[in-house]
């Protein structure tokens, strides 16, 4: 297992974005979420005024013209190291030239989106929850984006979404009661447009909760007013899934809103991606983890990166993830602890890969270890009272 490092205490406080490179901009810009997004890095030559590119990077950034848009706004861009091609935080948002190289194990659609859609923008591939695809940007690219086929208008493909289409659908399909708002990110949307669409969800008698995925808070905190909070709050049961990789991201301007969605009364997870390079280490996602409860928010997932095109050099073992979670484990509070997943390739949908804890498991018992190693034994239940005893009548839980 890997050995504790600074990481731990480096990264554990929460420090502002502002001002950085931005010297010269006033507070009031600075919190005016459509200053940031005016005010994107979008260029090679945004990037070299602040940042000494590497050869691959000035590559990559040529690249990307493309295949996935380069924007990053000015407070996730304040968290860049200018000299350190390494950052895990430049790592992520500033494009690379082997983004241009394409294994044979790589597609433009991993997770199988296009082949689930009924309807345009509309993946139904569970049972009983669609994905709602109503933009196709945000507010900065990932490099790894799962949807690089589709986000930033750079790629060949567009996404194409209906939006009657899709409220008639989920209309007819009263199985459905879970609706995942995604994108690109829907956080961009006006408060008027997003509160009309949350609208329309939640007039849908079957359609119990609705959950939005989101990286707004994250790269553009500013986005998060008490104004759209309000609006969120008028649609609960509403849940939302912000997504943060390293404990960088975390800043006081980041913290300050996602304490705004808490006190609103919007329970907030968190899904990571494991990056090399960025977060393949026990002591950064240990520091990450904790400081997101923190923050009040729950580590949710850890997703094994999808196998996007272009993403070789982003992407690590599946053993490291695994070491991560076994190491996470009993280390730190349950609660810190996220689920790893794979999300089959081809769209078989996100599968859980744990530790394995159990080494024997017959009829008569069950022997298995703990975060320790130390050996236990558990009986299994004797097949004399294995019978499910008969349901109860309904009235005894009405009455």
């Amino acid at each position: 297992m890997e050995a504790e490092s600074t990481v731990d205490h480096i990264e554990a406080g929460f420090r502002p974005s502002f001002p950085g490179f931005w010297k010269d901009v006033s507070p009031a810009e600075w919190s005016d979420w459509k200053w940031q997004l005016r005010n994107r890095i979008t260029t090679l030559e945004g990037l070299e005024k602040h940042l000494v590119l590497t050869p691959e990077e000035r590559a990559g950034v040529i690249l990307s013209g493309t295949k996935l848009a380069l924007a990053v706004t000015p407070h996730y861009f304040n968290l860049i190291e200018r000299d350190n091609p390494g950052c895990p935080i430049r790592r992520q948002i500033i494009p690379y030239v082997g983004e241009g190289s394409v294994s044979a194990a790589e597609m433009a659609d991993p997770c199988g989106e296009d082949s689930h859609m009924p309807v345009p923008g509309l993946v139904h591939r569970y049972p009983d929850r669609v994905l709602f695809l109503v933009t196709d940007r945000c507010a900065a690219y990932c490099r790894y984006c799962t949807r690089s086929r589709v986000v930033s208008g750079a790629g060949e493909q567009e996404l194409e979404t209906d939006f009657d289409q899709a409220i008639a659908y989920l209309e007819q399909h009263t199985e459905v009661r879970d609706v995942l708002l995604s994108g690109g990110d829907p956080l961009l949307f006006s408060d008027e447009k997003l509160d009309a669409l949350l609208g329309r969800l939640r007039a849908i008698p079957h359609i119990e909760f609705v959950r939005i995925g989101t990286r707004v808070p994250i790269f553009l905190p500013q986005r998060i007013t008490p104004e759209l909070c309000a609006i969120l709050k008028k649609h609960h049961p509403l849940f939302m899934s912000v997504h943060v990789n390293h404990p960088r991201e975390l800043t006081t301007e980041v913290r300050d809103a996602l304490a705004r969605l808490a006190d609103h009364g919007v329970p907030l997870g968190n899904q990571s991606v494991l990056l090399r390079g960025v977060n393949d280490s026990l002591s950064v996602m240990k520091s990450l983890v904790q400081k997101l409860l923190r923050c009040r928010v729950r580590p949710y997932y850890l997703y094994q990166c999808d196998l996007i095109q272009g993403s070789a050099h982003l992407r690590a073992p599946v053993a490291k993830g695994i070491e991560i979670i076994e190491g996470l484990r009993g280390h730190t509070t349950g609660y810190a602890v996220p689920q790893y997943v794979i999300d089959a390739p081809g769209g078989g949908g996100k599968v859980p890969v744990n530790p394995g804890y159990v080494f024997f498991h017959d009829r008569e018992k069950v022997v298995f270890r703990n975060f320790e190693g130390k050996v236990f034994e558990y009986p299994e239940v004797e097949e004399s009272v294995r019978s499910t005893p008969a349901p109860l009548h309904e009235e005894a839980f009405t009455s």
